[in-house]
């Protein structure tokens, strides 16, 4: 006899009604048991901000006459937190973030809702992956939508460690020019970042930022440069962010420079 369904908790940063989501519950539904928890509006680049000033609200969504999933007033992080200690008669077996429109790799990895929505479910010890479609314009969710079984089941078998969380990106090609999938480290890319200065109607000066050209170091073995050449990136986040090889060098340059401190900073 055959257990019960894997459940899987379903966010995004995008919002409950991203197209990106949809597609991932679609693909899902038929063979998973599915609760989808996800900001009520549009929560993109909040990193792993959670909310303390004001109360969470959740409200129930139905899509075609039929419950949907709960909107949140809240950050991707509060989604995970609130679904996982409140609003879940089951715990959740996997947590899925996405599907994002746009790629999250390099530094950007750190200002993103759909990542941190995911290791925030490894944090509180459920495997979790985030997925992003590679680009802004017209995307098409659905390979990336299939290719999200391969991951839970990947997650299932990888008894990953606690507290690491899977960050997938799909490149934004037809099937067939996808070259594989290929672990990979997160790189160090940034981005190309500027301000447009512009005047509202009222001649106030307010600000837009723009850019968003990724700058790579041309190692094969990031994500951002897999990606740029059509692999399916894979890689393990964790959220310590301690930098342990330049914590060993200052504790062996010898004399601390806090060494002879008594607890005063006077001269």
């Amino acid at each position: 006899m055959n257990g019960p369904r894997l459940h899987v908790l379903l966010t995004n940063d995008d919002g409950i009604h991203a197209p990106g989501l949809y597609a991932l519950h679609e693909s899902l539904k038929r063979d998973f048991d599915l609760t989808i928890v996800a900001p009520e509006v549009e929560m993109s680049a909040v990193g792993h901000a959670i909310t303390l000033s004001t109360p969470l609200r959740v409200r129930r969504i139905r899509k075609a006459r039929r419950f949907y999933g709960y909107a949140v007033n809240g950050t991707p992080a509060d989604c995970v937190k609130i679904a996982i200690q409140e609003l879940l008669e089951r715990p959740p077996d996997v947590v899925l973030s996405g599907i994002n429109l746009g790629a999250n790799v390099g530094v950007n990895v750190l200002y993103s809702g759909t990542v941190s929505a995911a290791t925030e479910g490894a944090f509180l010890g459920v495997p979790s992956a985030a997925f992003s479609l590679a680009t802004l314009r017209n995307p098409d969710y659905r390979f990336a939508a299939r290719f999200s079984r391969r991951v839970i089941g990947f997650l299932r078998g990888a008894e990953l460690r606690v507290g690491t969380a899977l960050n997938v990106n799909i490149p934004a090609v037809p099937e067939a020019q996808i070259r594989g999938v290929v672990l990979t480290r997160q790189g160090v890319s940034r981005f190309i970042e500027r301000f447009e200065k512009r005047t509202d109607p009222r001649g106030h000066t307010y600000y837009w930022l723009t850019g968003e050209t990724p700058v790579e170091s041309g190692n094969p073995d990031t994500d951002g440069m897999a990606l740029k050449n059509n692999y399916i990136t894979i890689t393990p986040i964790q959220y310590d962010l301690t930098c342990h090889s330049e914590l060993e060098r200052l504790k062996s340059t010898g004399p601390q420079p806090f060494e002879k401190w008594q607890g005063t900073c006077a001269e």
